[in-house]
């Protein structure tokens, strides 16, 4: 009994070691943020149209099983460019991407997992030399920035588009220039920004002279409308309505009738 028991414990062994390999060629398990697709050696090979979401599954121990991560991935890279005018230019870009995630299938038959390498990145190099090459050094520095990244990614996108890859966003991180001609540009903006701020200036003093003018003109329109109205008859009425104002009051005062200019009435108060 005691020479047999080593002998069962290396059947149990070997059992349980069987039924591990057995259990893994028979089932798989598809995690979150992933799908997967079957290569079945009997039934027609590569499946390319039954995509599988997470969870547990069955296969036959013959067929293989091809997982691929779906979700939003970033990555960065220093593309290399001719400027329009023959300059080289380093741009450093960063990109967001995913497999379309009901065509795995045939993203996989066609290129397979290494997908970044063999077409997301020389899709976008190839973008980014056609793009930059139509520009001059100054405008990807500057002005012209955000329409350069907007095109590579329109082009890149629509290339991915027709490979089953779908790129989400394309960003400019850093332009690198040769040291004289980014001191160069820098002074070019320098002396455009005070250009643009003097003739700021110089509109704000436009606006406040004709603001003056005009306020000027008002004022010698309203005097001459007044000074025309204004006659003799009017300016004494004037006078005696206010010379009978001041009689009303109570305080102590002489007035002296027909004693003033114009024959209006003088008025003696205390002080």
């Amino acid at each position: 009994m005691n020479q047999r028991r080593p002998f069962l414990i290396i059947i149990i062994v070997a059992i349980f070691i069987g039924f591990i390999l057995a259990w893994n060629s028979f089932t798989y398990t598809i995690k979150s943020g992933e799908k997967g697709i079957i290569f079945r050696k009997f039934q027609g090979g590569l499946d390319l149209e039954n995509v599988y979401d997470q969870g547990f599954r069955v296969k036959w121990p013959w067929d293989d099983v091809f997982v691929y991560n779906v979700r939003f991935q970033d990555d960065s890279g220093v593309m290399t460019a001719l400027s329009k005018n023959g300059l080289t230019i380093d741009t450093e870009l960063s990109y967001r991407y995913r497999p379309v995630a009901s065509r795995i299938g045939y993203l996989h038959d066609n290129v397979g997992f290494d997908y970044h390498g063999e077409i997301i990145i020389p899709e976008i190099r190839s973008a980014t030399r056609e793009v930059i090459g139509k520009y001059l050094p100054e405008e990807l520095y500057s002005s012209k920035r955000e329409a350069i990244q907007d095109e590579i990614f329109q082009r890149t996108a629509a290339a991915l588009k027709e490979k089953n890859i779908l790129l989400d966003a394309v960003l400019i991180r850093e332009v690198k220039l040769p040291t004289n001609l980014k001191a160069a540009i820098e002074r070019k903006l320098e002396q455009e920004q005070a250009s643009l701020e003097y003739e700021f200036k110089l509109q704000q003093a436009r606006k406040e002279a004709s603001r003056q003018e005009i306020e000027a003109e008002g004022k010698a329109t309203a005097n001459k409308i007044i000074s025309s109205s204004l006659t003799e008859k009017i300016l004494q009425e004037k006078g005696i309505e206010a010379t009978l104002k001041l009689a009303e009051s109570p305080n102590a005062k002489t007035v002296i009738i027909g004693s003033g200019k114009d024959g209006l009435p003088i008025i003696l108060g205390d002080k």
